[in-house]
């Protein structure tokens, strides 16, 4: 595995301590990290090098074969994690050498992905999900052509379907910050972003997960936009769903997110005219870039 290694003499901190100089004995420093970690010295600050994101469209797959795929990508970053100790993936020497890992011995790197996928209709349901929730028995959800799944995600009963875009992250949170929450807070932000760009008011409706239109409005809240999430070792998977041209009719099957009088929207009924789901695809990955600040690459 490829180690970036940098070599850098500490500068004098007498004028920040009020130190004499004699007092300071610069030594060279060595960090070790495994790439795509790479340090660049400039206005004496160590500045990392956005994270990069693998971008995959899925275009229209059976939700059991992205879940699979999923849960694929996260074991294995899961796999390479537990092979990592604490506290060694940085080794500073001050006396000049170079200690830790030995090029052979340092576990690969995690991946991070971002999946932009359509489903055949399908209702899911989350691992907190009450199954009173959906308003329709199996054997009529097989003659209207609808799969079921219980998912091991968060949240509770929701739809997938044609004209609806659903994006799965599959991140190690760790490289980003450890706080779900605050996830959740950023991929509402891109969603935000994006329905911005179709003059769109996208908001954040106080504890519930997800983007609303018009949520402080009694009678006018309506969901444009659902989340659910599982996080095994900061690693994450599922995702979120944003109505596009989405047939809304099946969500009349369900009680949507289990969350009564509501009602659910799309980027079409918004605006009173369809939009091109790949021009909305192209949007949401450079949102996406913005507000996670990494690069996606193919």
């Amino acid at each position: 595995m490829k180690i970036s290694t940098i070599h850098f003499i500490l500068t004098s901190p007498s004028s920040a301590f009020n130190l004499q100089p004699s007092t300071f004995n610069p030594q060279p420093t060595t960090f070790s990290l495994p790439s795509p970690f790479h340090l660049s010295l400039q206005n004496k600050s160590i500045t990392l090098d956005k994270q990069l994101v693998t971008y995959k469209d899925l275009g229209i797959i059976d939700y059991k074969a992205a879940w699979d795929y999923q849960e694929s990508l996260l074991q294995h970053n899961v796999k390479l994690k537990s092979r990592i100790p604490r506290n060694t993936t940085a080794i500073i020497d001050a006396d000049g050498g170079e200690n830790g890992f030995t090029d052979h011995e340092i576990p690969s790197s995690t991946t991070h992905y971002l999946l932009l996928c359509e489903h055949p209709p399908v209702y899911t349901l989350g691992k907190s999900g009450h199954q009173e929730n959906i308003l329709i028995s199996e054997t009529e959800m097989e003659q209207k052509g609808i799969q079921f799944f219980k998912t091991n995600r968060g949240g509770d009963i929701t739809f997938h379907g044609p004209q609806q875009l659903v994006g799965y992250p599959v991140i190690d949170l760790e490289k980003f910050y450890t706080d779900i929450g605050r996830y959740l807070r950023e991929l509402e932000e891109v969603v935000m972003l994006t329905l911005a760009e179709y003059d769109i008011t996208g908001k954040r409706s106080k504890g519930e997960t997800g983007v609303w239109i018009e949520p402080d409005i009694p009678g006018k809240e309506r969901k444009i936009c659902a989340m659910g999430v599982r996080c095994s070792r900061w690693i994450t998977m599922h995702g979120f769903a944003l109505n596009v041209n989405t047939d809304l009719d099946y969500f009349n099957n369900i009680i949507p997110c289990g969350i009564e009088n509501k009602k659910v929207t799309s980027i079409e009924k918004e605006l009173g005219r369809s939009v091109d789901l790949q021009e909305v695809k192209e949007k949401i990955q450079r949102n996406f870039e913005k507000v996670f600040n990494v690069e996606l690459i193919a």
